[in-house]
């Protein structure tokens, strides 16, 4: 029997983890992880949406670039292939383009050439750029700064440029992103804005050298780490002019163990000693030290649970919306609501288990979450 601490030479338990939960989000009849692994017993539970099914897909991908041992039936470069070619013709964000070159480069895989056409025209008109959400230049200045590591004398002027663009219209003084380059939204930012936009300034500043890029990076997380709430839930929504929490809710279980962990990774790297407690609070809010007392794990399935979410909420965003609103115009801090308000959303999606892969795939300083018995004990009943 195998040793339940390393189920495949090399990969931690969180990792191993992952990669079964992802066996069960596989759609074989389309080459792609789906959109949805719904929670609720039905017979099912995959739900697929073409558009989300490919993004997701590259995410997951990106995230086997630092997976150890990746298992042996999931062929890389064809997957990433098969899906990266439906790119131009699915209403999927611009931020997915990104994420195509980040895996493309990671993976060491070439796009086809009509994505990269479309990539490029994209790109060129200068005055698109304005239209972009932060998820979009954030992720597309790490794709460009990962792809010129490979060609840099064709993207670093790129990555230049949008930089640029960044530095000019996302950069608040409070220390977090904007969401946008303009328009009376932009001050209201989420924590994926603030996320892709760090990784981003990282990204860029490890490419150019440049230490102004790393220097509000480092000031953006250390906001952030002081905004983390009292059981290390990541708060979802800021006003970002002045570096308020807008509202807690929902807090998603991604934030937790993968895309906090992902700047804070870097965070760590660039002087920022706080990062790695902030890794660990954030991780053990998904263990059960959070306002339900309950893991966001499912270990029978090697799934995770989505978010806690305020009741009454699973299917609109009008009230978070107007509560937003609101404490912007009063000038209030959100708080936490009294655990008796929130639920579960029962769902798991297939990129939430590709950023643990890239979080913790070549991570071993963490024992106390990469061996933590929640993931080992799964893999020794299945072993």
């Amino acid at each position: 029997m195998r040793n339940p601490n390393m189920s495949t030479p090399g990969n931690s338990p969180l990792v191993d983890y992952a990669l079964k939960g992802l066996e069960r989000c596989w759609l074989p009849e389309f080459g792609r992880w789906s959109h949805i692994y719904h929670l609720d017993n039905r017979d099912r539970p995959n739900e697929s949406v073409p558009r989300s099914d490919v993004f997701y897909t590259l995410n997951v991908l990106l995230g086997m670039a630092r997976v150890q041992r990746v298992p042996r039936n999931i062929n890389l470069a064809e997957t990433f292939q098969q899906n990266v070619r439906h790119l131009p013709t699915l209403p999927v964000s611009k931020y997915a383009f990104g994420v195509a070159l980040w895996a493309g480069a990671e993976l060491r895989l070439a796009l086809p050439d009509d994505v990269l056409r479309h990539i490029d025209g994209m790109l060129s008109d200068k005055n698109q750029w304005s239209s972009f959400r932060a998820q979009d230049i954030g992720m597309i200045v790490v794709g460009v700064a990962a792809q010129a590591k490979i060609e840099r004398k064709r993207w670093s002027p790129i990555a230049a440029g949008l930089f640029a663009f960044l530095l000019d219209r996302y950069c608040s003084p409070s220390g977090l992103f904007f969401d946008a380059a303009r328009g009376s939204r932009r001050r209201y930012a989420s924590f994926a804005t603030q996320t892709y936009l760090l990784l981003a300034c990282y990204a860029y500043g490890e490419l150019m050298n440049d230490d102004r890029a790393i220097q509000i990076a480092n000031t953006c997380t250390r906001k952030l780490i002081e905004l983390q709430g009292p059981n290390g839930e990541w708060p979802w929504f800021f006003d970002a002019a002045n570096g308020r929490v807008l509202d807690f809710y929902e807090v998603y279980s991604v934030h937790q163990y993968g895309m906090a962990p992902a700047f804070l990774e870097l965070a760590e790297q660039h002087g920022i000693l706080e990062a790695r407690n902030a890794i660990i609070k954030g991780f053990n809010w998904v263990f059960g030290e959070n306002q339900l007392s309950t893991p966001m794990l499912v270990p029978e399935l090697q799934l995770t649970i989505r978010s806690q979410v305020r009741r009454g909420e699973l299917h609109t965003k009008k009230w978070r919306v107007f509560r937003a609103l609101r404490n912007s115009m009063l000038g209030r801090e959100a708080a936490l609501i009294n655990p008796s308000e929130l639920e579960l959303r029962r769902e798991c999606r297939s990129y939430e288990l590709g950023w643990i892969l890239w979080s913790f795939g070549q991570r071993s300083d963490l024992p106390e979450l990469t061996h933590n018995e929640m993931f080992v004990e799964p893999l020794r009943k299945a072993g």
